[in-house]
């Protein structure tokens, strides 16, 4: 087969050109790349492009948008040997995250890239985002695809989906991954750090999703001074099954009764609570502080590493393939698709 790539297009400010007539930001027609990155063309192999129905700003995101993601990605897998997937900025790290989770068996680069500036603006960031995440979703060598898993490329670096969060409005480098290392990193060559790219064993079937995802979780971060009501009522909320709680630290949050019961009233209730930290790197560790030890012990699970935006696309998938909550507890404790790093 033709090496060949499809963009498929979400929204966000990477598909924005000035209109000729109005001098106003519009999406343009993505069927007309090559006229607005002509660069593409030195690729020399077949790159096409697919426009969702609906495009939208990232920040109406929807988890509908997850399913109809993965179900273009495997209607068109036999006919393309990698996908890039543009898209609004803000929620991408939630999106990358979730098709890591949904997609199995995933053996082609599903690259997600987006820009700062939109494609139109002579000061674009979107030419050379979408540039090196063609060439590396269509990056292939003797043992087949050398990213086959959901990527986040921004500037200079390729990170992988579920550990990428969005850290700067402003800088053309927004992306960081705090606790795994870069995939690849792009200057005059690509880099590949193939120690970090996922390898599965070779599968006879093909790759599937699945689309079931259950949305009842909150995010409950704790504070100096939150009230028992606060706490309380997020955890009340009718027909919650998970909560991400971020905590200080290493995972350590009050321990006065105020806040630990109606935590425990949560637990018994059978719902979830999964523990990440409030920091930007590092790992919750509940047996390191006497904080953290009175949640293990009230049956709250460790998040470890794993950052909110892929704790909520976890807990989310999880919570749609399960209803028990012991087994709810053991999947969202495991390392599913690399989200988190378990060190023995």
């Amino acid at each position: 087969m033709e090496k060949s790539v499809l963009i498929i297009y979400t929204g966000g400010t990477i598909g924005m050109v000035n209109d000729p007539v109005t001098g106003l930001l519009c999406p343009f027609n993505f069927d007309q790349i090559t006229l607005e990155v002509p660069e593409i063309r030195e690729f020399g192999f077949k790159i096409d492009s697919y426009t969702l129905p609906e495009i939208i700003d990232s920040s109406d995101l929807r988890p509908a948008l997850w399913g109809e993601l993965c179900r273009v990605i495997l209607a068109n897998h036999e006919r393309y040997h990698g996908f890039v997937i543009l898209h609004g900025t803000d929620t991408m790290a939630y999106s990358a995250s979730a098709l890591s989770f949904m997609l199995d068996r995933l053996d082609k680069p599903v690259i997600f890239t987006g820009s700062q500036l939109p494609i139109g603006k002579i000061r674009t960031d979107g030419k050379e985002n979408l540039v090196a995440a063609i060439e590396i979703a269509a990056a292939y060598d003797g043992d087949g695809p050398i990213v086959p898993e959901v990527g986040i490329l921004f500037g200079a670096r390729l990170f992988r989906g579920n550990r990428t969060t969005k850290f700067n409005a402003e800088s053309f480098e927004a992306f960081q991954s705090f606790n795994y290392p870069p995939l690849a990193e792009i200057g005059i060559h690509v880099h590949y750090n193939r120690e970090a790219i996922a390898r599965r064993p070779p599968s006879p079937a093909p790759p599937v999703a699945f689309y079931r995802l259950d949305p009842r979780v909150a995010i409950l971060k704790i504070f100096p001074g939150m009230s028992a009501s606060v706490a309380r009522a997020i955890l009340s909320v009718p027909g919650l099954r998970g909560v991400v709680l971020e905590t200080y630290g290493s995972g350590n949050a009050p321990t006065r009764a105020g806040f630990l019961d109606p935590l425990r009233e949560a637990l018994a209730r059978g719902i979830v609570v999964y523990n990440v930290t409030q920091c930007a790197a590092g790992s919750v560790e509940m047996d390191k502080y006497a904080t953290g030890r009175a949640l293990l012990d009230a049956g709250v699970t460790s998040g470890r590493d794993i950052t909110t935006e892929a704790a909520v696309c976890k807990m989310m998938h999880v919570l749609g393939k399960h209803d028990d909550p012991g087994e709810i507890r053991e999947q969202l404790a495991a390392n599913l698709k690399g989200e988190i790093s378990i060190r023995e």
